[in-house]
């Protein structure tokens, strides 16, 4: 059965050339450039947008102006919607407007030089120390004692070496390089280390501390065998599931939300958020910025940058709550 034909909602009051332009983009972004749904129907709902303001000034594609756009940008903010939120429909317009003058529809783009409100990046959540080391040392004795030398060796490791969820599911207990299966990543046992290919298909060596070397050990010595038919990646695996196959990023997940629940720990925790607190204490800690964009498997400097924002809002609690002059006279 057929795709249906991604039409602009209430197209019937968009201009003419402009509503029709919308339609044959939106087309083309299905059947060529094959969006996913969901993306499809932000773009439709972006472009219908566009249709609808132009239509209540009176202008089409011809007459859309530069002016035309700012003060729309303008209305959107004073509508209260996010910076973040109107760089995406901005986007979607640029889109359109740039694929409009490639087909010679349009004599110049309106929007070539308009720029979006700049979005705040959202700050990293990281655990406090004191958390961080709760979820690590929250144990449970009544439960199996594989499944939890498992959720006790995962979650050291991850917040001993600051790993992406994929990079740790991707380790193997050795370096395998065989016909049927290639290690994306392994433990050194005597070296203290994980080697792991992160984003980019970049490897990097990251140090194991020695409580999650000992989880891992511990682990090592109750993980067992794989079944006998199980594939060779699974065979080759560091972390097993329940079912003796390559433990799931879902499965790391739950592991850390039920050991959140059981350290009793006021906020949902995540794997990236053990990332992000790896990152922030061993800047705090260490002041090498340079270090640890290199540990974390960050490309350009900028992404690491945004752990000096969490240090300093650290170090601004503690000023605030220590001198004597921090707060205001009641």
């Amino acid at each position: 059965m057929p795709a249906p034909r991604p039409a602009v909602p209430d197209a019937a009051a968009a201009p003419p050339r402009l509503g029709q332009a919308c339609e044959q983009h939106l087309l083309r972004l299905q059947q060529v450039r094959r969006l996913a749904p969901r993306t499809l129907v932000n773009y439709r709902r972006d472009l219908r947008d566009l249709c609808l303001r132009a239509a209540r000034a009176g202008v089409d594609a011809d007459g859309l102006q530069p002016r035309h756009l700012r003060a729309w940008v303008a209305a959107l903010h004073a509508q209260g919607m996010s910076p973040r939120a109107i760089a995406a429909r901005l986007s979607a317009w640029r889109g359109l407007l740039r694929w409009m003058g490639t087909e010679g529809l349009l004599r110049t783009d309106p929007a070539r030089e308009l720029r979006a409100p700049r979005a705040q990046r959202p700050l990293p959540k990281a655990l406090s120390v004191e958390h961080a080391v709760a979820l690590a040392s929250a144990g449970d004795a009544k439960a199996d004692a594989r499944a939890e030398a498992r959720a006790h060796a995962l979650t050291e490791l991850l917040y001993s070496s600051g790993l992406r969820v994929s990079e740790l599911v991707g380790l193997d207990l050795r370096p395998v390089r065989g016909a049927e299966h290639v290690s994306q990543g392994w433990v050194d046992w005597d070296g203290a280390e994980a080697h792991v290919l992160g984003k980019g298909g970049k490897r990097r060596s990251v140090p194991v501390g020695a409580q999650a070397m000992q989880a891992l050990r511990e682990w090592l010595r109750l993980r067992g065998e794989p079944p006998a038919q199980a594939a060779a990646g699974d065979r080759a695996a560091l972390f097993l599931g329940p079912r003796g196959a390559r433990i799931s990023a879902q499965r790391v997940r739950e592991e850390l939300r039920r050991r959140a629940l059981r350290a009793g720990l006021p906020i949902a925790v995540h794997p990236h958020m053990l990332r992000h607190s790896f990152a922030s204490h061993l800047l705090q800690s260490s002041g090498d910025l340079r270090g640890v964009q290199e540990l974390l498997g960050h490309a350009s400097i900028a992404s690491t940058q945004v752990y000096t924002r969490l240090d300093f809002q650290h170090l601004a609690k503690v000023y605030d709550q220590a001198h004597p002059r921090a707060r205001k006279p009641r």
